[in-house]
């Protein structure tokens, strides 16, 4: 039986436009301070777009970047490199077959690119919606191989050594032939739930081991050379009266500091777990559906209400926490230096100090909302919309 998908629950409404805020259980977001002084500068680098974006699919399509380019696709079937100083586009291919004479790559007919394109060395791969996942040469786009799987990928593809590691929405990872694409193991992890978050988070590998958030609640090990389970452990209970309060996805990344994971879940826990052995460290409430990032002595996270939080790593104590964004929907947090970054529904970034959580700075990207994780290389901070609308920005002091 198919399952059921949502998008950020009871947020869905405010995730779809921002004007249904009248519909009961959906808060309006918090208005912006409109006598706000940023004390932190920000230069807008550049802008580009990819195709249209996630779209209304729901998923959090996020840029990859490799040895100085930007990798960003879209669910209509673009797939680029660009320039990640520049923005200028070094390829474009696009898997469409629509218009007035059929021009596209016949070999991906429509193919509705999802979950992020995966790359390491001039190897990119990327899923999609239709349960293909596709090699592709990172240096100009021309198609490598094809391989068939299970379902949509909602995860961009993990590119390590001679395998492409790949999720699918029905709970299940293969390892494929990095060369060929053939498949080389296939690990399921069993009865998926019904109801679950849109999406799956991304997949973490170290040390020749798979860490993943599953559809269920749990942070599951497994080894990377044939996808056997390594152990595992719960971030969610998975107990309420109804189905809604019973979901527990773990639909943000884990993170990995040192030989400690960290992870959280949706109506769950935020863990902290030696990464070795599997053995939980120490655990606290905490419910989301993003990722959490860790910097120096502290992880950051954005609960189900959008506001943001900053816990101590090596215990979980709170450090603090600034709920000016309280129903925005923000992304999950990213940390630029000293300052944490995030994205909200109307298009706007937003820079938080990681000292105390105070707003730094703004900027306005579009007016569409940002639901993937900016993603951080050195002093840049690259952001994408739902519309595939992609702004770089560089961040100083006054």
């Amino acid at each position: 039986m198919k399952r059921a998908l949502l998008v950020g629950l009871v947020s869905v409404a405010a995730l779809a436009g921002c004007h249904s805020f009248k519909k009961e259980n959906v808060q309006p977001p918090t208005p912006l301070d409109k006598d706000f002084k940023p004390t932190a500068q920000v230069t807008r680098l550049w802008t580009s777009s990819i195709g249209k974006g996630a779209g209304e699919s729901g998923l959090r399509l996020r840029p990859a970047f490799a040895d100085g380019v930007l990798y960003v696709a879209s669910t209509d079937g673009k797939l680029a490199a660009l320039d990640a100083t520049s923005g200028k586009t070094l390829w474009s291919k696009s898997s469409s077959t629509k218009g007035w004479f059929g021009w596209g790559d016949k070999k991906r007919k429509d193919a509705f690119y999802a979950g992020g394109p995966g790359v390491s060395g001039d190897l990119l791969a990327i899923g999609t919606l239709d349960g293909h996942v596709y090699g592709v040469n990172a240096k100009d786009g021309s198609p490598r191989w094809e391989a068939t799987v299970s379902s949509e990928v909602l995860s961009a593809p993990a590119v390590v050594g001679n395998l492409v590691v790949v999720r699918t929405g029905d709970g299940r990872l293969y390892g494929l032939d990095s060369t060929s694409g053939e498949r080389r193991w296939a690990y399921d992890q069993g009865n998926v739930p019904l109801l679950s978050l849109r999406g799956n988070g991304p997949l973490l590998v170290a040390n020749g081991v798979i860490f993943l958030g599953s559809d269920n609640g749990k942070l599951v090990a497994l080894r990377l050379d044939n996808g056997e389970k390594l152990w595992e452990q719960s971030l969610a209970s998975g107990e309420g009266r109804t189905e809604i309060d019973r979901l527990n996805d773990a639909d943000g990344a884990i993170v990995l500091d040192g030989s400690t994971l960290y992870g959280a879940a949706y109506h769950g826990n935020l863990v902290a777990v030696d990464g070795p052995s599997g053995r939980p460290l120490w655990s606290r409430p905490f419910s989301t559906f993003t990722s959490v990032d860790v910097s120096g002595n502290a992880l950051y996270g954005v609960n189900d209400d959008s506001q943001v939080w900053a816990f101590d790593k090596n215990g979980g104590a709170d450090m603090w926490k600034n709920d000016k964004f309280k129903y925005r929907w923000l992304s999950a947090p990213a940390v630029q230096g000293n300052y944490v970054v995030v994205g909200d529904l109307e298009g706007y970034v937003h820079w938080m100090q990681t000292s105390d959580g105070a707003v730094a700075a703004r900027e306005r990207l579009s007016k569409k909302p940002i639901r993937a994780q900016p993603l951080v290389v050195g002093d840049t901070v690259y952001v994408e919309d739902v519309k595939g609308r992609i702004g770089a920005y560089r961040l100083g002091t006054h």
